[in-house]
């Protein structure tokens, strides 16, 4: 049975990885995979604790006799609720974030990036969005991050070619961007929900290495542009609905907005309790502020309930699926002790499994499969390092950044082949070979 298991585990990461090609949605393919695993592991429940948690189970037992029933409430309420607390933690800070986003969106806190985009020269309208990517992403998860952007930017670049390529750095902005800090990207959030890395000595290690995998291959993004570049009207962000707020009350709100996830790590610190509560306080001060400011409109029957368009709630929608299915599948096979098995055997091997190997290898899975399924996989094959080891940094680093060689391998790339209907040769002809360059140079420069 634990075979099956993992059969099914490697069949959905075939699908996963070649979503693409086949049409699976990969959020389905990821709940399937988990729910069946973990069906499949209570019907043969007895041999798996007996073989996994002996002792704890005798505790749990306390002299009764074991039964089927008994066996089945152990594993509901000891071992399975474990591992969906630890997916929920992920997916309601996910939910706060993208909250929080849609408040700011549907009040213009985000009008300043139009300020800044009133140009025609194509390599400061390149560097200017890449940056404001950047920094977004790092605060914001990177999907939200990427599907606003590129909306601008499809609104903003008239020439499809170079609006493909304005994409492609923007990808590569979010990416990097998220990789950069523990709330920009669900694995970097899942370490530090396991309390494998603290926030700051993650982002000081992730620092370098990060800008150098995105400004490497935006640059070369800039040599393929021309110098000037045809620029429609003024792209104005998401508005979801009539907000009548000066400027001090946007700006007022998109500081308690991202303001308040900054300090989110510093309430982990203060409190003990888990990042996504801090998320949530941020969320009820800024909607707090959301209604004390729009009071008026709402009680004039002005305000329109469009919200954020549906192309982002669903691929946002998508991923939270996609991380709790994936967490669980992952876990089921972790419970079943195959992986234990297999990092013992690792350790029984001649092979010098090394950073200068570990790196490589994270990066080329992260190539092909999906970037948040390669990391949380290799998560599992380390369970007892330290905290802040390099292995978790470099790990995040070669699979978050690997997603930008050929596009499809994360969620952010495969928003712009959707929105754009790229052809993944023509991504890894312009643009994955600096892409591939920028995250070599990044790992060499995070492990000398």
């Amino acid at each position: 049975m634990a075979l099956i298991i993992i059969v099914i585990l490697l069949l959905a990461y075939l699908l996963i990885a070649t979503e693409r090609f086949t049409n699976f949605n990969k959020a389905a393919v990821a709940i399937f995979a988990g729910t069946v695993g973990w069906v499949l592991y209570i019907c043969y429940g007895t041999d798996f604790v007996m073989g996994v948690h002996p002792k704890e189970y005798a505790d749990f037992l306390a002299g009764a006799a074991p039964t089927s029933l008994g066996v089945k409430q152990y594993i509901a309420q000891n071992i399975f609720l474990k591992y969906v607390g630890q997916a929920s933690e992920i997916v309601i800070f996910l939910l706060a974030t993208m909250t929080i986003v849609e408040i700011l969106s549907n009040n213009g806190c985000f009008d300043f990036i139009t300020q800044l985009l009133k140009t025609r020269r194509t390599r400061r309208l390149l560097w200017t969005l890449a940056v404001i990517t950047f920094l977004l992403s790092a605060n914001l998860d990177n999907l939200t991050t990427t599907v606003m952007m590129l909306a601008v930017a499809r609104k903003l670049i008239q020439n499809r070619r170079q609006r493909i390529l304005f994409g492609s750095a923007i990808v590569i902005a979010a990416n990097c961007g998220g990789a950069l800090t523990v709330i920009g990207d669900p694995a970097g959030l899942v370490l530090w929900n396991m309390e494998k890395v603290t926030a700051t000595a993650f982002s000081m290690k992730m620092l370098l290495p990060c800008l150098v995998a995105w400004i490497v291959p935006t640059w070369w993004i800039g040599r393929l542009l021309p110098d000037h570049c045809d620029v429609g009207g003024t792209a104005m962000p998401y508005r979801g609905d009539d907000t009548r707020l000066t400027v001090w009350q946007r700006l007022l709100m998109l500081f308690v907005g991202i303001g308040g996830l900054w300090f989110i790590p510093t309430f982990h610190n203060i409190t003990q309790l888990s990042p996504f509560l801090g998320a949530m306080c941020v969320l009820a001060v800024l909607w707090i502020v959301d209604e004390l400011y729009n009071r008026r409109l709402a009680a004039s029957g002005e305000l329109v309930g469009r919200k954020v368009p549906g192309v982002l709630q669903y691929e946002t929608i998508q991923m939270v699926l996609y991380v709790m299915g994936l967490m669980l599948a992952v876990s089921v096979v972790e419970e079943t002790g195959s992986i234990h098995w297999l990092v013992a055997e690792i350790g029984k091997s001649q092979v010098d499994m090394g950073w200068w190997l570990i790196g490589p290898v994270v990066a080329a899975v992260s190539i092909v499969l999906e970037n948040f399924a390669t990391a949380i996989t290799f998560f599992t094959l380390a369970p007892d390092l330290e905290q802040n080891s390099i292995y978790w940094s470099l790990v995040t680093f070669a699979s978050g950044i690997g997603g930008n060689v050929l596009c499809i391998s994360s969620m952010s790339g495969l928003a712009l082949v959707k929105m754009e209907h790229i052809r993944i040769g023509w991504y890894v002809k312009n643009v994955g070979g600096m892409a591939l360059l920028g995250l070599v140079v990044g790992m060499v420069l995070m492990l000398i």
